[in-house]
């Protein structure tokens, strides 16, 4: 047996049902020869779902007492399977072993979010996927403009892809029992992004900028990106978006289109 306490640090909470490890492996839609990255095995419960599944899996995980033992658990229980554990902070990771096809993870929910556009950044091949996340992160990250909860993380998920819930997951279903509930965030990616990575990182500025003053105008909220508020109105305008307007009310295209302004007006 494993002598391993939980860590809150690292945001340990696994997954001991094995009806939600069938669920999340029967939503993500994971066939035969898939190669799948998954964040944080923990115990490996999901880990040997996905191997059933007949795919290849790239764990990685953090904590070192997990990556030692996750290969000799598996070895046990489906001594077939092709198991590839990189020890490693997923936010570090610039290359895998293989490419993956698809994420499925129960991510660990105190950087869900920077996790999964990490992973996003630099693995295209990635085309869809589902993770399990804290419900407010997973409900913000499939919003949609003018919801409460749409945010920064609803815009960027958007330059990737389309992301839906895909169900509530039951407390219960963890050890330790986590004191917040999770859902399963899907989605599929659309080409490789919406445009360049010149246009995405400035797309990005402009949304940190909008949100981080979201009951501000844009004109207001972008005035310290562009330099002033009239420079912000400049760039509003150009891009065919109403200085007046906030940052909840525009989409990922929008923002896009205020990105591409504010750099010809640049030249």
């Amino acid at each position: 047996m494993l002598d391993l306490t939980p860590t809150k640090k690292l945001g340990q909470n696994f997954v001991i049902d094995a009806n939600t490890v069938r669920k999340i492996v029967r939503v993500a839609k994971v066939e035969t020869g898939d190669v799948v990255v998954e964040v944080g095995p923990g115990l490996g419960s999901l880990t040997l779902g996905l191997l059933e599944a007949g795919a290849s899996v790239v764990a990685v995980e953090i904590d070192h007492r997990l990556a030692e033992q996750l290969p000799l658990t598996v070895s046990q229980l489906a001594p077939a399977a092709k198991l590839t554990v990189i020890r490693e902070d997923a936010l570090r990771i610039r290359s895998l072993p293989d490419e993956p096809s698809r994420l499925v993870a129960n991510l660990p929910y105190n950087v869900s979010v920077p996790v999964l556009l990490h992973l996003l950044e630099h693995f295209p091949g990635i085309r869809s996927g589902v993770v399990m996340v804290q419900a407010e992160v997973g409900h913000r990250l499939a919003a949609e403009p003018g919801s409460k909860v749409y945010g920064s993380p609803s815009v960027k998920a958007a330059w990737y892809g389309e992301w839906r819930t895909a169900g509530q997951v039951s407390r219960q279903v963890f050890w330790p029992v986590p004191n917040v509930d999770s859902v399963l965030v899907g989605f599929e990616r659309v080409g490789t992004g919406l445009d360049t990575e010149e246009l995405r990182v400035r797309t990005f500025e402009i949304v940190d900028a909008a949100f981080g003053q979201r009951r501000k105008m844009l004109r207001q909220a972008l005035a310290e990106l562009f330099g002033s508020s009239q420079a912000a109105i400049a760039v509003l305008e150009a891009a065919g978006i109403a200085p007046t307007a906030r940052g909840e009310s525009l989409t990922v295209h929008d923002f896009l289109a205020i990105a591409r302004a504010s750099l010809a007006l640049a030249e």
